[in-house]
């Protein structure tokens, strides 16, 4: 019963490595670079700081981006006063 353990265990943590190692990758990876989180912080409206808070940066920055590229499709005389993106 020993020996089995003996054998099995090694196995055993070396499996539980392999799945840590699978699970931990995507967050090795950086999504949103320092910058792009100083951009959000000073420019985010409140209901992206609502986002930052409930879905985490990456949406966060992802819906300041879709903010910012549809107001640069709009005409200057139909953006909402007070933008200044």
């Amino acid at each position: 019963m020993i020996g089995l353990l003996v054998v099995f265990f090694p196995l055993a943590l070396l499996a539980f490595m392999l799945f840590m190692d699978w699970v931990e990758e995507p967050l090795r990876t950086v999504t949103v670079e320092e910058d792009e989180v100083e951009d959000f912080l000073d420019h985010a409206r409140p209901t992206e700081v609502d986002t930052l808070v409930r879905f985490g940066i990456r949406r966060a920055v992802q819906s300041l981006r879709r903010r910012r590229r549809s107001s640069r499709l709009l005409p200057l005389g139909s953006r909402s006063k007070g933008v200044n993106s």
